[in-house]
């Protein structure tokens, strides 16, 4: 799964120089490290070009453009690189329930989870704006802290649901069987989440990164610069203010931003 996989380059990406040797410290280092530097974004949907899941466009993207995206992205490079470093590493899909009841949320989000000596723990790095820095760990009830958030996986009979508190917010966030997931399984998923005229992500806007002080985050027009669990709200103009502040913040340049359609956005059509 990871023989075309160029850690050297990654570790670059991610100004890693810590461990290597698949120990909670080096899992949760490497966690906290790529989701500081690796944004989650949603761009190629939105202008059309689609969103490959082969490990050699994923690190052209991600690693070599310093670009982001959404989870099967990130829960698929995060993967290679730990099984690489002899992680025992397992895929799994998920319904988000943000936005929707379970019964009307697709089973689409990526996440992996990994066995270590110390236990089992879940490993998100494609949540966005509500990923989890440090890894959770698969007992009931078992808190996780980060700097700014709290994560939990609560289970309910013969499923786990992620729960979240960030802001002082407290939200039931995914919910799994926890069954393995196959590289097909999530083709087909990624093909439903950046076609369907259903989707989010095809319909919306969505950028976010972790950063050491809080986290950065849009949706649509709306910006917001946290600090901590404070947010300080900005209203991006038009395409070149949402240029500007991917550069800023993101740090990546992408010009055709400035030709980007946005459905839920009336005056970016």
């Amino acid at each position: 799964m990871s023989d075309s996989l160029n850690l050297d380059a990654y570790f670059e990406r991610i100004n890693w120089g810590g461990g290597t040797n698949p120990t909670f410290a080096t899992l949760a280092g490497l966690l906290r490290a790529h989701l500081l530097l690796i944004p989650y974004e949603n761009f190629d949907i939105l202008l059309g070009r689609g969103v490959r899941l082969d490990l050699d466009s994923i690190q052209a993207k991600l690693v070599q453009a310093h670009r982001g995206g959404y989870c099967y992205e990130h829960a698929t490079l995060f993967a290679a690189v730990l099984e690489k470093l002899g992680f025992q590493t397992v895929r799994h899909a998920a319904r988000v329930i943000l936005f929707a009841p379970i019964t009307g949320a697709p089973r689409t989000h990526m996440f992996l989870t990994v066995q270590l000596p110390d236990g089992a723990f879940v490993v998100d790095p494609g949540f966005g704006p509500f990923a989890s820095r440090v890894p959770i760990p698969l007992v009931d009830g078992a808190a996780a802290h980060g700097d700014y958030e709290t994560h939990w996986m609560i289970r309910d009979g013969n499923r786990w649901m992620l729960r979240a508190q960030l802001g002082g917010k407290l939200m039931d966030a995914w919910v799994t069987t926890l069954e393995p997931d196959n590289p097909v399984d999530f083709e087909v998923g990624n093909y439903y989440t950046a076609t369907h005229p259903g989707s989010l992500f095809v319909n919306r806007l969505i950028i976010a990164c972790l950063t050491k002080d809080g986290r950065v985050t849009a949706m649509n027009r709306d910006a917001n610069l946290w600090h901590g669990n404070m947010p300080r709200p900005t209203l991006l103009a038009d395409r070149l203010a949402l240029r500007e502040f991917i550069v800023r913040y993101f740090g990546f340049d992408l010009p055709e931003i400035e030709q980007l359609k946005v459905p839920t956005i009336p005056e970016w059509r």
